[in-house]
């Protein structure tokens, strides 16, 4: 989801939502491929770790072809902190980058009710930047076509893969090529839902994922994040897991 438009390129501003979390496993954290890249048997990741993302964009032009349509660069991080594991020495269990760019494109075209307000079309990278054999990458052409109706977005997002899969190349039968996002807000509340893969891989493969953010104080609000499948993070996209994660959210899809 996307709602922000600045006025002046040179502007740095917020993407996704950044935020900080304390997070649950109750499955646990995978930990064969660790203790195959360190070769050690007894490697253990904590069922609770932090977890935390930053997430900006630059606009590199905006206001073309009658002031219709814009172009965009992002980055984001999104990180697994084992910050309570001692025993391995608090590591970042993994960190993913996601790079991208895009066209997106004004609209007004009513749906339904809905109003298909931003189009977007753009590349995006995404890799953990680790070594073999833990190294996991993918590129996606994508394409995002956002609705909204007073206080309710939505959000599809089909891609295509391009390029190699770098240690993922099955990563398509747990992504699959299609993410579904919805937004509510109520008030100073706002609920989010993602969707994704369930469709297509009979519900077996599936990921949903739903968030609450509230306020706190200031422009700091509560943040807790209920995610169910596969894909939480790159090492984890053939992984099964189920997390409940509570922390501060600095910045919101609205």
């Amino acid at each position: 989801l996307e709602f922000r438009r600045v006025l002046f390129p040179i502007s740095i501003m917020a993407h996704k939502p950044n935020y900080f979390l304390l997070a649950y496993n109750e499955k646990g954290w995978n930990p064969e491929p660790y203790r195959e890249q360190f070769d050690d048997p007894d490697y253990e990741n904590d069922d609770v770790e932090t977890q935390f993302q930053i997430s900006l964009k630059v606009p590199f032009a905006i206001g073309l072809f009658n002031d219709r349509m814009d172009i965009y660069g992002a980055y984001t991080n999104r990180s697994f902190w084992q910050a309570f594991n001692e025993e391995e020495s608090l590591p970042f269990r993994e960190t993913n980058h996601e790079p991208e760019l895009w066209f997106q494109f004004d609209n007004k075209w009513k749906v339904f009710g809905f109003t298909n307000r931003l189009n977007s079309f753009g590349f995006v990278h995404q890799s953990n930047g680790r070594n073999e054999p833990i190294s996991r990458s993918w590129n996606r052409l994508f394409a995002n076509f956002i609705f909204e109706r007073n206080n309710i977005a939505l959000s599809i997002k089909p891609w295509i893969i391009v390029g190699d899969k770098i240690g993922n190349e099955d990563i398509q039968d747990y992504m699959g090529n299609v993410e579904l996002r919805g937004a509510y807000k109520w008030r100073q509340h706002t609920f989010s839902l993602l969707l994704r893969n369930n469709i297509q891989s009979g519900f077996s493969k599936g990921t949903f994922q739903t968030d609450w953010s509230f306020p706190l104080w200031g422009r700091i609000r509560g943040y807790m994040q209920y995610f169910n499948g596969y894909g939480e993070s790159m090492i984890d996209y053939n992984v099964h897991t189920n997390t409940l994660g509570m922390g501060f959210q600095f910045t919101d899809y609205f």
